[in-house]
């Protein structure tokens, strides 16, 4: 896997955390730097651990699946594109600052219904750990590929911590417009990426 891949599947990956952050700063009345970085090293450290987990869960088994491995990797992108995808579509009943409905609204997930979040560890690893487990499966990927596991996942952990600021800043400005759109973005990267790998298998590329 190139480093052009690499980056790729780390913006794909780290959709799902951005998409979480423009929500986080939907509810927070300053949306500085520092309170930018708090979110995106949760959800860059997370993003980058767990893909090492799923690496090493693999590799022992790696040397077996060498006939397939290609296919593997093309099924979990697949998988975790569609899944992306899928989500992104499915419409939220609020989708900015103010809800449309007539009536008062009582859906949770509305800004207009929640206070500020909470940044703290009891707020903040749930999340974390909601937004990387798909990162698993790659981790797996990694495994079957041969891929050099602590570069891949230093810039997987990186490029999410830098997206997921932006996506608090965002989501402090403009509302929350873009989430949906970096769900199906992220979906199609991972999906685009997998048919590389089963093109690159079959000598296409």
């Amino acid at each position: 896997m190139t480093w052009t891949e690499l980056f790729l599947l780390s913006i794909g990956l780290s959709m799902d955390a951005f998409a979480v952050a423009v929500s986080l700063g939907l509810t927070l009345s300053r949306a500085d730097i520092k309170r930018a970085l708090i979110v995106g090293a949760y959800f860059g450290a997370f993003q980058a651990g767990m893909p090492v987990i799923g690496y090493i869960a693999a590799i022992q088994f790696a040397e077996r699946i060498v006939a397939f491995d290609h296919w593997i990797v093309f099924a979990l992108l697949l998988f975790l594109g569609g899944k992306m995808i899928i989500g992104s579509l499915k419409k939220e009943k609020c989708t900015d600052r103010e809800c449309p409905a007539a009536k008062p609204c009582k859906d949770r997930t509305c800004p207009a219904m929640n206070k500020e979040v909470s940044l703290k560890p009891a707020k903040m690893l749930p999340l974390a750990l909601a937004t990387s487990i798909d990162a698993l499966a790659v981790g797996i990927s990694f495994a079957v590929l041969q891929v050099n596991i602590v570069p891949a996942v230093s810039l997987i952990g990186v490029v999410t911590l830098v997206i997921s600021m932006v996506g608090v800043k965002i989501g402090s400005i403009f509302g929350a417009k873009f989430k949906s759109k970096a769900g199906f973005a992220g979906g199609v990267i991972l999906i685009l990426i997998g048919v590389n790998v089963l093109l690159q298998h079959f000598g296409v590329l």
